[in-house]
């Protein structure tokens, strides 16, 4: 009942996750107006209709993203947003309420002065993601927004969801795209369930042998064998209605809990974890039938016979054709995985698979490698509990290995997981020795890239010298850097990559003496007022494809003729703390109100890792989870067998063997399958790991970081703490009672 209640509980969990993504979805649509809504909706808009100036920025503050919408009506039937009573007008905004209550306790000059006039109001629910999620509304005069960069008309809200978005009809710039999160949740859900399942399957066999000896005796006395399926089925329905209500209980326990977890990168509300009618009638009808299917399965042998309980026989011994799976599992993905284009949908069909066939091939060769395991301990000890031990594991390993196969196999995906999220974080991380670097603030304006030319497309006027002044005097800001355009034509000295074959990129250039207050990569060669340096300047060679030189070329120019030149790119460096890069952001952002919001260091890579993180987290999940499951399915194990070995256990007694020695053959036939069979498991993750990101990446996998062996030796210590919670069950069930019974 127990087992069933935690599988219901997921099992709602991420359906309700499930449904309130779509509904999260559908929120978010209203953001990607103007962006190339369908011909259909358009042409659905009323001829009367005032068109709506609309332009969408992405704005920041302190590592937050905050949705900034730029409005202006252009008459009284101009479109009104979700979660809004009316347009505001110039002078006016609205704001969610989260950034409302960050706006009443942020100083003006850090955030509130980026947005001109007053707030009259506060965004409703209905245009809103998640409790937290920072939107802003700002309203214009028609002729001030019509000149902005980006703006367009729109003649009706979009109402078409990220996931109904083909790449055709429409283009997305806020929200995601739920059937991808869908198929994520349903794999992390497989994850989850598949433990639960194992313990549903261990919790059975316990019971099973003291109920087949009863329906034995049933049989005996005269019950049918329909009548004995029918109790069995009765029994355990009962037992799995039982646990199905407790399951929904929890889930609606721990529903505000749930909808705290950042999944999509922003929390739910609560109310979006709903379950739908077909949700509630598939859980609360296929688990009890489940359970019935399970318990006719598990009392199979009754069905034989009265007296087929009591038969027991020593299965044959696992034999070596076992390993083939797991050799295959391998060899497929050396194999193929590399001879794939890489960033194609082809190394996941090749990798999928591949990784699916080593976990099979774990389960397959796992008994075999127990036997191997317990017949080499028979042979090189003398003890009695390792011989008693090794003995009986090498006459039925399958058992044996059973008991860990849940730990194995969490395990295996733990040290695949950790492998290739390791070695991607550590090749993408920004640098973690310095808060400056990561502090830096980057404005970069251009707006494309022309491979012919190898130039950049899009500049600004350079920063005027009020301007200037006013970023140099914020505290905690180190300097400022303008990078301009390149009429010489000179070649980006630290770019290395397959974009622009034939015509390198062109490079910007900067002063040296601005260079020369920046955080990282900032000389310049000996005597040089000015130098040539990459168009990415703010990304400080945190990108594989660029190889930084210690030291800047020569550019021959003028500093007053590159003082003129327009910018591309604007540094501004800092000390890191949040005032003075949102001070610095706010002057930057009322500079040039029409452009692109700047970003620092630490959030370009926090948006570029975003869905990373997302993975990283979704791991941690399934790793956390897994464990204490799998830990449960070894404790029941390790209690049934305890009950099919009692009476030779019993006997073992009467002839003398002592409890302590009984109790390490039970703790070493435990022990020996998980540690033999864990080596191999942990092997093959981190080899399936380093096949994967040296052909799709063309890296190296990094060693794991000391969390990974805390969490495989926390694991096991805990596994050996389970089996060792057992062992009092072994003094009752031995005693010598049992054996005149028996």
């Amino acid at each position: 009942m127990a087992a069933v209640a935690l599988g219901v509980g997921l099992l709602l969990s991420i359906l309700a996750a499930i449904n309130a993504t779509a509904t999260q979805n559908s929120r978010s649509a209203w953001l990607n107006t103007g962006t190339g809504q369908s011909a259909t909706s358009q042409s659905a808009v009323k001829a009367a209709t005032d068109p709506l100036w609309w332009l969408l920025r992405a704005d920041h503050f302190d590592g937050k993203t905050v949705g900034r919408v730029d409005v202006a009506a252009t008459g009284p039937n101009s479109p009104v947003p979700p979660g809004l009573s009316r347009l505001p007008g110039p002078g006016e905004f609205y704001a969610s309420p989260a950034h409302s209550k960050l706006l009443h306790s942020t100083p003006a000059a850090e955030l509130a002065d980026r947005y001109p006039g007053h707030q009259v109001g506060t965004v409703g629910n209905a245009a809103l993601p998640g409790p937290n999620s920072l939107v802003v509304v700002i309203g214009h005069r028609p002729d001030q927004l019509a000149k902005m960069h980006d703006a367009t008309q729109v003649t009706t809200i979009t109402t078409a969801t990220p996931s109904s978005c083909n790449g055709t009809n429409c283009t997305v710039r806020a929200g995601i795209d739920s059937r991808g999160i869908k198929l994520i949740l349903s794999v992390a859900g497989t994850a989850l369930v598949f433990p639960v399942l194992i313990l549903i399957g261990t919790a059975t066999r316990l019971a099973a042998a003291r109920r087949e000896q009863r329906f034995a005796a049933m049989r005996l006395v005269g019950a049918t064998p329909r009548q004995i399926s029918m109790l069995s089925a009765v029994e355990s329905t009962i037992a799995a209605i039982a646990g199905t209500a407790i399951g929904f209980g929890l889930f609606y326990l721990f529903r505000t809990q749930l909808a705290l977890i950042n999944l999509t990168q922003t929390p739910y509300f609560a109310g979006d974890l709903t379950l739908r009618t077909g949700d509630i009638l598939l859980v609360s009808v296929a688990v009890p039938v489940g359970a019935a299917i399970a318990a006719r399965i598990a009392l199979r042998r009754v069905q034989v016979s009265p007296l087929g309980v009591t038969r027991r026989v020593t299965p044959r011994p696992p034999r070596v054709y076992r390993v083939i799976p797991l050799a295959a599992g391998i060899a497929e993905l050396w194999y193929t995985i590399g001879r794939v284009p890489r960033n194609t949908n082809g190394q996941i069909w090749v990798f999928v698979p591949g990784i699916l066939l080593v976990l099979t091939g774990l389960v397959i060769a796992g008994p075999w490698l127990t036997m191997a395991g317990a017949r080499l301990l028979a042979r090189q000890t003398s003890r009695p509990a390792l011989l008693v031990a090794g003995r009986r594991l090498a006459d039925d390993p399958k058992a044996g290995f059973r008991a860990v196969s849940g730990l194995v196999l969490a395990l295996c995906v733990t040290s695949s997981a950790v492998g290739i999220i390791g070695s991607l974080n550590a090749e993408r991380s920004i640098p973690q020795a310095s808060r400056a670097v990561a502090g830096a603030l980057d404005a970069n304006y251009v707006q494309g890239f022309n491979p012919a030319t190898g130039r950049q497309i899009g500049s600004v006027p350079p920063l005027s010298q009020a301007a200037v002044g006013d970023l140099n005097s914020v505290p905690g800001v180190k300097g400022v850097l303008m990078i301009h355009t390149n009429p010489l034509g000179t070649t980006d000295p630290a770019y290395h990559g397959p974009q622009g074959v034939g015509t390198p990129p062109i490079a910007g250039l900067a002063s040296c003496t601005e260079l020369a207050k920046m955080p990282a990569h900032s000389a310049c060669a000996s005597g040089a007022q000015a130098a040539s340096v990459t168009q990415n300047y703010g990304s400080f060679g945190t990108y594989y494809w660029m190889h930084w030189p210690t030291a800047w070329p020569a550019a021959d120019i003028s500093a007053q003729r590159l003082a003129r030149l327009p910018v591309q790119e604007i540094v501004v460096a800092t000390d890191g703390s949040t005032s003075a890069i949102e001070r610095a952001r706010s002057i930057l952002v009322n500079t040039y109100p029409d452009r692109d919001v700047p970003w620092t260091v630490r959030e370009d890579h926090a948006q570029s890792g975003a869905q990373l993180a997302g993975y990283q987290q979704l791991a941690n999940v399934v790793i956390l989870v897994s464990f204490p499951i799998a830990g449960c399915s070894l404790a029941v194990s390790v209690a049934a067998g305890l009950r099919d070995r009692k009476r030779p256990f019993s006997l073992l007694r009467l002839t003398g063997t002592q409890l302590g020695v009984l109790r390490r053959v039970v703790l070493l036939e435990s022990a020996v399958p998980l540690l033999v069979v864990a080596v191999v498991a942990i092997g093959m993750g981190f080899l399936a790991a380093q096949l994967f990101v040296q052909a799709q990446f063309r890296y190296s996998i990094r060693p794991p970081g000391i969390q990974y062996y805390a969490i495989v030796l926390a694991g096991l210590v805990a596994s050996l703490g389970v089996i060792a919670s057992t062992m009092p069950l072994l003094r009752r069930i031995t005693g010598p009672e049992t054996a005149r019974n028996e």
